[in-house]
């Protein structure tokens, strides 16, 4: 008979029993995404960025058949809403001032991370299970709520009609490969006013006379990290106050994860200026952090968003996810896609309440796609969804 354990680390988990259910794909080349294997999230525990005193204090589920590990969930007990990406700040705020308390709640999500992919790890029948367990742990624990964040839309829609489960749908900005075989290609695919812009912003970014590598794998040197750990905490403190990473979740990427990377530099002679950081997925470039010490101008929108579009390109990814939020990428070829996660929230008027808001905001969110998608860079013919 399969049983439920809840585990204190992931470092009680055998990587290769983990990463079986996580990502058996691997074994024949790369994960579909490299965020739930074992080398990320034991990354993110080894180096504190995760446990005690971050507000992310990992409690993988894990369902076993005798010693076979069968189907998993990474799930964290949280008490904050930071780095999360699916903004619950709003509900928090409201809980408490009727007199409950929203914190500490479950998360189940890869920290840090707005990239969509598999939240529950193994076979597709195990997925109510992990489901129906870790809101049996929020229920047992007197916890406000549980949440699933950047699940795929398949698991959302599997687990929605799961009693008292809501789905949320929020958006991004992504590109889409369509066959381009260059840049060049991918330009003649834009209206000619958006192809000029994009070329023009491209030339002011080499203007600078700045050398621009993109590396992966044995050519990303310890050098190239001390720089973008610098890159990393000016970014940081200017958007979250306080970066989430420590520096040895960077040497950690680099010993377990560096031919799932993909930084791209811009130097000035030998010194590195600027750069952008990037996880390769088997059909997907994940852009993650960027950061500089000297401003030039467009040198941003070239190393997030032009150097992975031809990354992508030529390495045959069928798109690039380039982060949480920003409209600027619409113009730069990144559309507008629907981002699913699923809520269980323990109180049943919060839940109702939360439940209405949902539904205005999924027909909100729909709206706000048709239109930014009609204000796209494609050229407009027939043909064109």
């Amino acid at each position: 008979m399969a049983d439920l354990t809840l585990h204190e680390t992931l470092s009680e988990i055998d990587a290769a029993e983990w990463d079986a259910v996580a990502a058996p794909e691997q074994a024949d080349g790369r994960p579909l995404d490299p965020f739930t294997t074992h080398r990320f999230l034991a990354a993110l525990e080894e180096s504190r960025s995760t446990g005690a005193g971050s507000g992310w204090q990992a409690r993988p589920l894990v369902l076993r058949d005798g010693g076979t590990l069968l189907a998993a969930t990474p799930l964290y007990v949280k008490s904050h809403s930071q780095g999360e990406y699916i903004f619950d700040h709003g509900w928090a705020d409201a809980l408490e001032r009727a007199g409950g308390r929203y914190y500490p709640k479950l998360q189940i999500a890869v920290p840090f991370t707005p990239a969509t992919g598999r939240r529950f790890l193994g076979d597709a029948a195990y997925r109510e299970v992990l489901w129906q367990g870790a809101i049996a742990v929020t229920a047992q624990n007197k916890l406000s709520s549980l949440h699933a964040t950047f699940c795929t839309q398949e698991e959302a829609e599997a687990l929605a009609g799961v009693e008292g489960t809501l789905h949320r749908i929020t958006q991004q900005f992504h590109w889409e490969n369509r066959g381009y075989d260059s840049f060049d290609g991918f330009l003649g695919d834009l209206a000619s006013r958006k192809r000029k812009m994009i070329r023009k912003e491209r030339e002011t970014a080499r203007a600078s006379g700045l050398t621009i590598r993109a590396l992966t794998g044995d050519e990303i040197q310890q050098q190239h990290w001390d720089a973008f750990w610098q890159f990393y905490q000016d970014t940081g403190s200017r958007k979250w106050g306080t970066p989430y990473l420590t520096r040895k979740a960077f040497t950690r990427f680099h010993e377990t994860m560096r031919n799932d990377i993909l930084l791209v530099v811009a130097c000035d002679g030998d010194r590195p200026v600027a750069g952008a950081l990037n996880f390769i997925g088997r059909e997907t470039l994940y852009g993650r952090y960027w950061g500089c010490t000297e401003d030039h101008p467009c040198l941003h929108f070239e190393l997030c968003y032009y150097q992975a579009i031809d990354w992508a390109i030529a390495n045959g990814l069928q798109r690039v996810e380039a982060g949480a939020q920003g409209e600027h990428k619409l113009a730069r070829g990144y559309l507008p896609t629907e981002v699913h996660s699923l809520h269980w929230i323990a109180e049943p008027s919060f839940r109702t309440a939360v439940d209405r808001y949902l539904q205005a905001e999924r027909r909100a969110v729909g709206e706000e796609i048709e239109v930014l998608t009609s204000y796209g860079p494609f050229r407009k013919h027939e043909g064109r969804e």
